[in-house]
């Protein structure tokens, strides 16, 4: 039976032999987990997703959440399979044994829910947001916050959401207007209005909580002067039962393209002044607690898209493996039987580049993974800090690359099925639709390139970025080992020194206080920073490839050479493609940042 959620093989590749899962059990959180466990946590995860959210992703494409009497009505599979994800433990797979979790790695928490983000990526939002929401709480929360919220949703009987955007101001955080006024018992009272609340109302649990984003009186302009509230859906009473309805008030749901099966909220609160909320944090410091839900969405982002893209790459192949049609060119014969498709070399194409965009982009995802491990576990503070500055460095790439390059690949997959790729009879098109809302989730590809270029890159005098080159360097030197990597590493190690002295440029440039033309291209940078990346985990698993087939085993062969070309296709057809865009860098093109209002 063909896979269609993602290669168990190449997860296996990925967890044992490129990212050393099992050197995690030699570290005391992990210590009672062995390569059995961690393999029975996926198969478990696998057959979850298999058996309760495959069967009615297309059901929940068709039949979107309907907005009646002032609630949000869903599909009745949605609730069994979400119920099932929280009885297998998956909700709390990372967290401690001792609050109630399974203690596993983030690699194998991720690898887990991989699965279920292929399956169906919109009623998986649900757990993820809580996921979310609940972590943000048990950093920044106070005791009472903690038992009164973040218990019952480390039970599943509460889920969470995050509230920022506002109809006035998009992504412009500093512009909301939402305020939060004190009461005399010591909550506050919040009033404003929210808009594409993922999860902001549903029948799924018992209560929602909705981590809000709201102003105080007297607070500074701008992003220091935000706050973050604790708002639920029911007021908790101190025994932790469910009070009265919160004042907030379901306005209505967006249609989407995409993604149909979460609800996608406008949400008002305090319309009859009665909104309780509860500050999570220091006044006015909101924005920096919540960029840490903000960046643990933005890496979820990042492998939900690439998990939507290895979707649509797996059926496209077996697909294409199964659609006899035409001859080779060389076959002149009409009387011949027609070959499969995935013999003629133009659906290789776009078979290899799917390829290389997945799992490139689900090797980056699972090393973000990784490194998060490596912060909370390495044995130094110095050793977590500088881990956490190359994971910082990262997210951007881990959430807009494959947002803009796997959605890329589900184009091909449409492609490769031709006229049948068009249709909803087959899946693939529903992949593409799901996979583009990725490129606006947790902020554009515009706005993750401003981080990057503008804030990431020079912080902590440039820390992170001198990890990164001096990692790619370290794989370069080790893909000397084998010849037939020479070829590869080339041109990534051209790329690497040409980005260098752009960037050195760039940041000159920002440093002198030209800041409008240093990030009027950002976004082409965000590009080829990206494919850099890329093009290193790409020769990193080429290195690994090497490595298994001096094993000499038969049965891996097809599955090693598979990666190698891969690897080849990537590094020798898209990397030097990046000299383009590093050319109009180099000389501050300014042909966009010219453009008058007036001349469109």
């Amino acid at each position: 039976m063909s896979e269609t959620l993602l290669s168990s093989r190449n997860l296996a590749f990925e967890l044992y032999e490129v990212l050393d899962a099992e050197g995690l059990t030699q570290r005391e959180r992990f210590a009672e987990h062995n390569r059995e466990t961690f393999d029975a946590a996926i198969g478990t995860a696998r057959s979850i997703a298999e058996k309760y959210f495959a069967p009615h992703n297309r059901k929940g494409d068709e039949n979107e959440p309907r907005f009646e009497q002032g609630q949000a009505i869903l599909i009745p599979e949605v609730k069994p399979a979400v119920d099932a994800f929280l009885e297998a433990g998956f909700l709390n797979a990372a967290r401690s044994f001792e609050a109630g979790g399974m203690q596993l790695p983030t690699l194998l928490s991720q690898a887990c829910f991989a699965h279920f983000q292929s399956a169906n990526a919109a009623s998986t939002s649900y757990p993820f947001l809580t996921m979310g929401a609940a972590n943000l709480i048990e950093s920044f929360g106070t005791e009472e916050q903690k038992q009164r919220f973040l218990q019952p949703m480390i039970e599943g009987r509460f889920f969470g959401t995050m509230a920022l955007t506002e109809p006035h101001a998009g992504s412009s955080l500093s512009d909301i207007r939402t305020r939060a006024e004190p009461a005399t018992d010591g909550t506050y009272r919040l009033k404003g209005n929210k808009i594409f609340i993922s999860g902001g109302d549903h029948p799924l649990s018992e209560n929602i909580v909705h981590m809000v984003l709201a102003k105080l009186p007297e607070a500074p302009a701008g992003v220091k002067g935000i706050s973050l509230f604790i708002v639920p859906k029911f007021l908790v009473n101190d025994d932790g039962s469910l009070g009265k309805r919160n004042d907030v008030l379901l306005a209505g749901l967006f249609h989407k393209m995409g993604w149909r099966g979460t609800t996608s909220t406008a949400l008002n609160f305090g319309d009859n002044g009665e909104c309780v909320g509860y500050l999570v944090g220091k006044p006015h410091q909101g924005l920096s607690c919540m960029f840490q839900m903000m960046n643990e969405a933005r890496i979820g982002v990042g492998m939900g898209a690439v998990m939507l893209g290895y979707a649509g790459y797996l059926y496209s192949l077996e697909y294409a493996r199964q659609r006899p049609q035409g001859r080779l060119p060389d076959s002149k014969d009409p009387n011949t039987a027609p070959v499969a498709i995935i013999h003629h070399a133009d659906i290789k194409r776009m078979l290899l580049t799917q390829k290389a965009y997945v799992e490139g982009a689900f090797d980056l995802g699972l090393y973000a993974a990784r490194l998060f491990d490596d912060t909370t576990t390495l044995e130094t503070e110095t050793a977590r800090k500088q881990v956490h500055e190359l994971l910082d460095l990262l997210t951007p790439i881990v959430k807009s690359w494959p947002s803009e390059f796997c959605l890329k690949a589900n184009e091909l997959a449409i492609q490769v099925l031709g006229g049948h790729g068009y249709t909803r009879e087959y899946p693939v098109e529903q992949y593409y639709r799901d996979n583009r809302l990725n490129p606006i989730h947790e902020g554009t590809h515009g706005i993750q390139s401003l981080d990057l270029l503008g804030r990431k890159l020079a912080q902590n005098g440039g820390a992170g970025l001198k990890q990164l080159i001096r990692l790619i360097a370290e794989t370069g030197a080790r893909a000397q080992a084998y010849p037939t990597l020479i070829a590869l590493r080339d041109p990534l190690e051209q790329l690497v020194a040409r980005l260098q002295s752009v960037t050195l440029g760039l940041l000159t440039d920002l440093a002198q206080g030209k800041v409008n033309s240093g990030l009027a291209n950002s976004a082409l940078y965000l590009k080829v920073f990206g494919h850099t990346v890329i093009g290193w985990r790409w020769l990193e698993q080429a290195i690994r490839a090497e490595e298994g087939l001096a094993k000499n085993n038969a049965a891996d062969v097809a599955f090693y050479k598979g990666k190698l070309q891969a690897a080849r296709y990537f590094l020798t057809w898209e990397i030097p493609s990046c000299h383009h865009e590093l050319a109009i860098l180099e000389a501050r093109d300014d042909t966009c940042l010219s453009m008058q209002d007036e001349w469109f």
